[in-house]
């Protein structure tokens, strides 16, 4: 139609007096409904505490927890005591939180998961020593279990790769899950300097206890000099797609096999900062050129819509490298994408009553 006087008019009639939040497409105005007051005002993105995605705080006391009518835990875990290149990944959490304006509508899922869900941010795992390793690793597995216990499901904020593996051993703890793992590096590795449990091995370790199924494992993004060391990954079937692949073989096709690999069943989701490229990403302990753009994960992460996910997380997010708060705004980024595809889990969607 043709730009009238007519059609200003009644443009003018219908939005002139309207605020923002006063939306007349019924699909608009189902979101506008829930962010907006009457008055036509919402939150400043810059006031109040800061929390992952805006998500309300909930308080639990950590002797005694009560997680209520949660369906998702969003989870700090700062701790970096695994890595082997950089650290400052402990600080990961706390960047991530003060990342404004994620969210709350995404526009490709059609979905406000914030406002869709009952997930609320919980603070972070309580920590008896900032020292030691494998007792940090003994805090996470007890706490996620017991959210685990309580139906709820963990939705985490590394910190380095590491506190995948205990993750795991709860999540998978009494059906092996699969998992869909968007990384630089396989972290199949061995133990390094008389220890196993370090960011280079969770998903060798999570295979051998039995609590990761590899045969319903797919890493994506997979490159640089360390290839030697993830032979693990091959000889269990688990599914390597390499960064340099990426191009050739396309995202609607890794999207497709990824849904292929895992099926129906419980699948996990983590997702590794230095996935992306240093040019998006430079904040985090082992970057690699060669990655993934952010463009091209939003579109891999919207692609799984429909996957059974079970938990997810965001790692390695070490901000002290990143002058321009980038990786951390990637990172709350693709938090907000898993969120968002909890929303169509089944197995969140069954617990929505």
């Amino acid at each position: 139609m043709a730009w009238h006087h007519e059609k200003l008019e009644a443009l003018r009639k219908k939005y002139s007096e309207s605020h923002g939040g006063e939306l007349f497409d019924p699909r608009f105005r189902r979101v506008a409904d829930k962010i907006f007051s009457e008055t036509g005002t919402r939150l400043a993105p810059y006031a109040g505490i800061p929390t992952f995605l805006t998500a309300p705080y909930r308080q639990i006391d950590a002797a005694d927890p009560d997680f209520g009518d949660l369906q998702i835990a969003l989870l700090g875990i700062p701790m970096d005591l695994g890595v082997t290149n950089r650290p400052g990944s402990r600080f990961g959490p706390r960047a991530m939180r003060t990342i404004e304006r994620i969210g709350p509508y995404n526009h490709v899922l059609d979905c406000a998961p914030v406002f869709d869900l009952r997930v609320a941010d919980i603070g972070d795992v309580p920590f008896a020593s900032r020292y030691r390793l494998e007792q940090c690793h003994d805090d996470i597995e007890r706490y996620v279990g017991r959210m685990i216990d309580a139906g709820v499901v963990p939705l985490s904020v590394g910190g380095d790769h590491s506190i995948t593996h205990p993750i795991l051993r709860v999540v998978g703890g009494k059906r092996s899950v699969g998992m869909i793992h968007i990384d630089a590096h396989c972290d199949t590795g061995g133990a390094f300097d008389q220890t196993k449990f370090h960011h280079g091995g969770p998903f060798r370790n999570a295979v051998l206890d039995g609590v990761l199924d590899p045969t319903r494992t797919i890493q994506i993004g997979i490159r640089g000099a360390a290839e030697y060391l993830w032979e693990f990954s091959y000889e269990s079937g688990m599914t390597v797609i390499h960064a340099e692949e990426i191009s050739s073989i396309g995202i609607p096709a890794i999207i497709e096999k990824a849904k292929e690999i895992v099926g129906d069943g419980p699948t996990y989701l983590s997702f590794d900062i230095d996935s992306l490229d240093p040019a998006f990403a430079p904040g985090t302990g082992t970057p690699e050129v060669g990655g993934l753009t952010t463009r091209e994960v939003l579109e891999l992460l919207r692609g799984l819509k429909g996957v059974n996910l079970v938990g997810g997380d965001v790692v390695e997010v070490a901000p002290q490298y990143d002058t321009t708060a980038n990786t951390a705004h990637a990172g709350a980024q693709v938090l907000f994408e898993i969120l968002s595809l909890m929303v169509f889990s089944p197995t969140i969607a069954g617990k929505s009553g």
